[in-house]
């Protein structure tokens, strides 16, 4: 059963940060989502796309007939958001405001504004394929380009040409916006409005140390280096005008529980040290944005790089690596290999450091490695085992597999060789595989 959220009414006066960029752009996006079907807003992470364009669609009307429903990779995002814009919105109005992961639901009859995982987006699909109780959803974060929002902008691509009174916004950062509009354009038939947030980064200093094994011990590692790096940061103060918390990148949880020791054993001062990944309980995670009269060292996975903004970082120690799926058609193996980030990736870590001030973004990696790195990581749909999506498929019963690639947004389409690798499936196979999917 469909549940349509009990409005009454809206806000009477939304209120919204001058700091943000994307406050310029307010009327203009608010007049967008009045007169469009679909929008694309670009970006740079920390312009405040996530939390001010819930905001710009209860403005414009939005949120009387449905929720306005707004998707994050992670569940981290998708709670740390709901908090943010019920604290915005003020005392008499959080209740509007609510989110949804795995295991956790905490909207209620009266909820407008719903943050919401992808992942939770697409189980309820399974019930409702036109999404009949959002009136707006918006896609964040789509420049990730995971599975589950490709299959999703693949899904909405064909909604919106059956329900004139959805709207949807691709939320992106600045990588190749228009794709994304092209997509929806050839849909509806119409131009598809790009907006572009101006960004306001202060100068971050990039420092190139790359590590190489100790003479003496061959066990020297990136952990190592970012250890060393982050101690010198604290004790020989070569940067005293800035004072701000330090924010490291590991990637695997197994190095952030190794740095993390490592660091909280070292006699640092008044500092404290943080874990952040993406498994991490919930109320782990919510310390990195409590005040502290502590200075912070926060070691986090990718899940830092883009999802979330963490206030107050004035240093990123970047070791140039992350855990990135890749399935190999010809093997048919999947593996979680750790790979060097892309360029884009780099430049969003040194991005969480220019937000509130000036930052010193040290890479452990030199500027010719950098500078030899592929410009973006390819979507997940170009290195993964299409099993999963086509099993998803099946559950929607979104139509025949054969015509998979006009099903996802066509911005990347899978290999030809992943594709036919995994429609050969024997359909027994499929059904029984069916039966152990977890939305």
């Amino acid at each position: 059963m469909v549940r349509i959220p009990e409005v009454r009414s809206l806000p009477p006066s939304i209120s919204y940060p001058s700091e943000l960029p994307i406050v310029s752009k307010r009327n203009e996006i608010i007049q967008l989502i009045s007169n469009h079907r679909v929008i694309v807003v670009a970006g740079t992470t920390g312009s405040g796309k996530s939390t001010q364009i819930p905001k710009m669609c209860l403005e414009a009307g939005r949120g009387l007939k449905g929720f306005i429903g707004c998707t994050q990779p992670r569940r981290i995002a998708a709670i740390a958001l709901a908090r943010q814009v019920a604290r915005e919105l003020g005392s008499n109005w959080q209740h509007i405001v609510g989110y949804k992961i795995r295991f956790q639901d905490t909207t209620t009859p009266g909820t407008i504004i719903k943050f919401l995982t992808d992942g939770m987006l697409l189980a309820e699909a399974q019930q409702d394929k036109l999404f009949t109780s959002y009136e707006v959803i918006m896609i964040d974060e789509a420049h990730e380009r995971s599975l589950n929002i490709d299959l999703l902008i693949g899904m909405l691509r064909n909604v919106v040409s059956e329900r004139d009174d959805l709207t949807v916004i691709i939320s992106s950062a600045t990588i190749d916006p228009q794709k994304f509009a092209d997509a929806f354009s050839q849909s509806l038939g119409t131009e598809v409005p790009v907006v572009d947030i101006p960004s306001k980064l202060y100068p971050v200093e990039v420092i190139y140390r790359p590590w190489e094994s100790e003479s003496d011990s061959d066990e020297w590692n990136y952990v190592d280096q970012a250890v060393d790096v982050v101690e010198e940061l604290i004790r020989t103060e070569k940067h005293p005008y800035l004072r701000g918390d330090i924010l490291v990148f590991m990637p695997t949880e197994r190095d952030i529980r190794e740095a993390v020791q490592r660091l909280s054993e070292r006699d640092l001062g008044n500092v404290r040290v943080y874990p952040l990944y993406a498994r991490q309980a919930s109320w782990e995670q919510e310390k990195i944005f409590e005040p502290s009269p502590h200075r912070k060292i926060i070691v986090a996975t990718n899940v830092a790089e883009t999802s979330l903004t963490i206030p107050n970082i004035s240093f990123v120690v970047d070791t140039g690596l992350a855990r990135i799926s890749h399935y190999s058609p010809k093997t048919g193996i999947r593996s979680l290999p750790i790979l060097p980030i892309s360029r884009a990736s780099a430049d969003q870590r040194k991005g969480r450091c220019g937000r509130t001030g000036p930052g010193v973004c040290i890479r452990l990696y030199s500027e010719e490695d950098y500078l030899s790195r592929q410009e973006f990581t390819p979507p997940e749909i170009k290195r993964s085992n299409l099993a999963e999506v086509i099993l998803r498929m099946l559950a929607l019963e979104l139509g025949d597999i054969e015509s998979f690639p006009s099903l996802i947004l066509l911005i990347a389409p899978p290999f030809e060789r992943a594709l036919s690798h995994c429609v050969s499936w024997e359909p027994l196979m499929m059904t029984e595989s069916l039966l152990l999917w977890d939305a």
